[in-house]
């Protein structure tokens, strides 16, 4: 039952304005790759590993054919000729291509590929272990508690994999219920994934497959430990946003944070190449059931959260649609949002929880992603404990979903296992607390919080009327979203953007488009 009474028709129209603003971009996406894409596909023929150089074999397969031939036509185009004429597979393709053995570019000028089955037995051989991972993960969620409080969310950051494996499994001793690698500072403006364990990265690990499987393994055994299944988080954004989803479908990743905008607003990528590797990446995330996080939060770092709240929840909107036109379910859309109001603030607790009232009833099969302060943390970490006890008040009374908890020692440092410590005995504690006291409370139908949240609202159904009138592109470069703007011929990447060939052929999209619409009973 709602305790907002919002207004279920300007809902709606909220919804019809962002699948209106999607599908403008949708339109630009089906007509356009990348050369992430083109490499993610290589990753799911089963093309992995480094030259003597260090170059992954599918950044050396891209970029010869970027180079030397026509990239337009899709890798699948190259690879298929070349199976079918040298009856070798795509992993010794790629070496033939690293060691200068074979030139692909022969089949430019060849007309359509009339040799796509056999890519078949080589991507259907690694979507069979993303199949496994997906009834594995089944399994073991089948066999844990049931929950109907928040999953409380920590971060292990060191730079060293083999580090941040000891942190996750203290804080999962603790209570931690997900487990987040923050990914190495700079990682999302590499146009290539490192490859193996790294113990070397800066304010962060490096996402590499190795460094997934590793924690992965680890997070496995404290799991059995503690009869309970330990979630593990990575970023599948930057400029190889559609491979690392790839990498994390095959790992067994359980989240990903992976939002259509951030990467544009925040690291300056090109936003063409966002939307493209966004809506692959998505796909693909939503045929592995891995629940994405998009990242609304971060706006709230730059502009004020009470003059700019609307803006979280018209991303969220339009978020929701670019994940539906990636066939996905909403249970799997982690939208974001963050408590970051300044505590300076007459009755800013009551402004907050309006927030998180109005995106759990708005969006209420979604595993909302609630984050915790940080733009007015102090350094005095004994306020700074006060705010993240009323934000973890806050997330249980509204029913968050991914409670990403507070550090006392946030704009000190990373945090120390001792801080996450303390953090997770505090949302503990208000967890068993607060555990049913959102469904104790009503609201004043004519009080500050029904009205903040209605005024949200009515903002937000503005803003989404003019974005599908400005269109999306536009919309980024006027810095609607945190203030920033962005040009769709800047930012990083844009050189890797290309339009499809008419003879443009990709299998594996298409079976896995084909099998989303069969489980969502759609012709």
């Amino acid at each position: 039952m709602s305790k907002l009474n919002l207004n279920q028709t300007v809902i709606n129209e909220c919804r019809t304005y962002a699948t209106e603003i999607a599908t403008q971009v949708q339109s630009f996406i089906e007509k356009h790759t990348t050369v992430s894409v083109e490499r993610s596909i290589l990753r799911l023929l089963g093309v992995d590993g480094v030259n003597d150089f260090g170059a992954p074999l599918v950044n050396v397969v891209v970029d010869h054919l970027k180079n030397k031939a026509d990239l337009s036509l899709g890798v699948c185009h190259y690879i298929s000729y070349a199976i079918h004429e040298l009856n070798i597979s795509p992993q010794e393709i790629a070496v033939r291509v690293s060691s200068n053995k074979l030139d692909l570019s022969i089949y430019s000028k060849h007309k359509k590929s009339p040799y796509l089955k056999d890519l078949t037995p080589y991507f259907n051989a690694v979507l069979k272990q993303i199949d496994h991972m997906k009834a594995v993960r089944k399994d073991w969620l089948d066999k844990s508690p049931n929950k109907h409080t928040p999953s409380k969310y920590v971060i292990v950051a060191t730079g060293n994999i083999y580090e941040d494996i000891k942190q996750a499994i203290s804080a999962a001793k603790r209570g931690a219920e997900i487990i987040a690698v923050i990914r190495s500072t700079g990682q999302s403006l590499l146009d290539y994934v490192p490859f193996g364990a790294t113990t070397e990265g800066f304010g962060g690990t490096y996402a590499t497959q190795e460094n997934f499987r590793l924690m992965r393994e680890a997070l496995d055994q404290v799991s059995k430990e503690e009869n309970r299944y330990i979630k593990l988080v990575n970023y599948a954004s930057g400029l190889c946003m559609p491979e690392i989803a790839a990498m994390g479908s095959i790992e067994r990743l359980d989240m990903m944070l992976n939002d259509s905008l951030y990467g544009i607003i925040f690291r300056d990528i090109n936003m063409k190449r966002t939307f493209v590797d966004q809506y692959f990446s998505r796909v693909l995330s939503a045929y592995s059931d891995i629940i994405i996080n998009t990242g609304e939060d971060n706006y709230l770092t730059t502009s004020d959260a009470v003059e700019h709240a609307h803006t979280v929840l018209a991303s969220q909107f339009i978020n929701e649609q670019f994940a539906k036109k990636a066939w996905m379910d909403e249970k799997l859309m982690g939208l974001g949002h963050a408590y970051e109001i300044s505590p300076e603030i007459e009755n800013s607790f009551l402004y907050e929880l309006a927030q998180a009232e109005m995106s759990r009833e708005i969006f209420p099969l979604a595993p909302l992603k609630y984050m915790p302060p940080t733009k007015h943390m102090t350094g005095d970490i004994f306020k700074g404990t006060v705010q993240n006890a009323l934000f973890n008040i806050a997330a249980v009374t509204s029913h968050q979903s991914i409670h990403l908890l507070g550090m006392m020692t946030e704009a000190i440092h990373t945090p120390f296992m001792s801080d996450r410590a303390v953090a997770l005995d505090n949302a503990l504690y208000i967890e068993k607390a607060f555990k049913d006291f959102g469904d104790e409370i009503s609201y004043r139908p004519d009080g500050m919080i029904v009205s903040r949240a209605h005024d949200v609202l009515d903002q937000a159904h503005e803003l989404l009327a003019q974005i599908k009138n400005d269109g999306m592109f536009a919309t980024l470069e006027k810095g609607v979203f945190a203030g920033i703007s962005r040009h769709e011929l800047g930012g990083k990447g844009l050189d890797g953007v290309f339009v499809k060939h008419q003879d443009y052929q990709n299998p594996i999209i298409d079976h896995l488009v084909k099998s989303l619409k069969e489980k969502n009973h759609v012709k």
